[in-house]
């Protein structure tokens, strides 16, 4: 029988909060989280952590909330949200999600709240619920994982969130700077089930997330990676492109119709190795997942990990619950 965690409603939650915020940030988050569990009679403990810590800190707790058959969960952005993914899917307990970022595709895709007092209520009655991820060199990603421009626009996007703010403006602003930059083509050899190519593209995209794909316009309902979330996650690659052309891909991009375009080449795998040329003496590559940006050694290996992500999720509706 598979393995399938339950939560004792007597043993607090464990919410991980990014302390990078600010001490006013921390006491609204500590108030909305607090009133939450009152209302609802359930214990609870907060574990404030900075960014630095965070890795060590959702451990911790995940080991914590398996031990007491409670749950971990993430209050923050996608950051914060994925570190503590790698820790609850590492030891195989429950976690939940507070959003607070700018897109928030993953709790939107999973019909969690993203005003954070509604979220946090609703983690009140949520039951564990098996989900996909996806994993690169054996680290969780929850929506996407990439390199070439991609890690290059969420360093951009980064930047421009520290000068004026956060919002989806700001992002989009920094989005068409990146673009409208001159970038390096990469050379990469892919394996996908022992067929082997060469292509060169300014960037490949693996997404792990319907919403996402399907807001840039790939229609999952007829494409080959429409079982995204039963077995297989999706890759986009750019063909070797000029700066205009890139300003139109950008564009369609907007208005949802970039999968329609002749220089997107999109497909479903189950799991992927890419080798990317490096300049000599080189063994690494800037790579993005969920919105942070590390390097990883090459080889790259994407795949759809082996056990689900248990999340806590809102209790379907009978018409949900009732089998096709």
């Amino acid at each position: 029988m598979p393995y399938s965690p339950t939560v004792d409603t007597a043993s607090p939650l464990i919410f991980i909060i990014n302390a990078a915020s600010g001490s006013s940030a921390g006491d609204a988050k500590r108030a909305v989280l607090e009133d939450a569990l009152q209302a609802a009679g359930r214990p609870g403990e907060l574990r404030f952590a900075k960014p630095d810590a965070l890795a060590r800190v959702a451990q911790q707790a995940a080991a914590d909330a398996l031990a007491t058959r409670s749950a971990v969960v993430a209050v923050g952005g996608d950051g914060t949200i994925n570190a503590v993914a790698q820790a609850a899917h590492a030891a195989g307990c429950p976690m939940g999600v507070v959003p607070l970022g700018t897109f928030n595709y993953f709790a939107r895709t999973h019909g969690i709240p993203t005003e954070p007092a509604e979220a946090a209520q609703m983690l009140m009655q949520a039951q564990p619920v098996p989900v996909q991820v996806g994993t690169v060199n054996d680290h969780v990603f929850l929506v996407n994982a990439s390199l070439g421009l991609y890690p290059d626009l969420l360093e951009d996007r980064e930047t421009y969130k520290a000068r004026f703010g956060r919002s989806r403006w700001v992002a989009l602003g920094a989005a068409c700077m990146t673009l409208l930059r001159a970038h390096r083509q990469l050379r990469l050899q892919i394996d996908e089930g022992g067929v082997l190519r060469e292509v060169r593209t300014p960037t490949l995209f693996v997404g792990n997330n319907r919403l996402q794909l399907e807001q840039v316009g790939l229609n999952l309902s007829d494409h080959p990676a429409r079982a995204l979330d039963d077995g297989r996650i999706a890759a986009v690659m750019l063909r070797p492109i000029g700066t205009l052309t890139m300003a139109w891909l950008m564009l369609r991009g907007a208005v949802g119709t970039l999968g329609e375009a002749d220089s997107v080449e999109s497909f479903a795998f189950q799991r992927m190795q890419v080798k990317p040329r490096l300049a000599y003496g080189r063994r690494t590559i800037k790579v993005a997942f969920d919105g942070e940006v590390t390097r990883m050694r090459t080889p790259l290996e994407f795949r759809v990990a082996a056990r689900p992500l248990y999340l806590l999720k809102p209790a379907p509706s009978a018409a949900e619950a009732a089998p096709a």
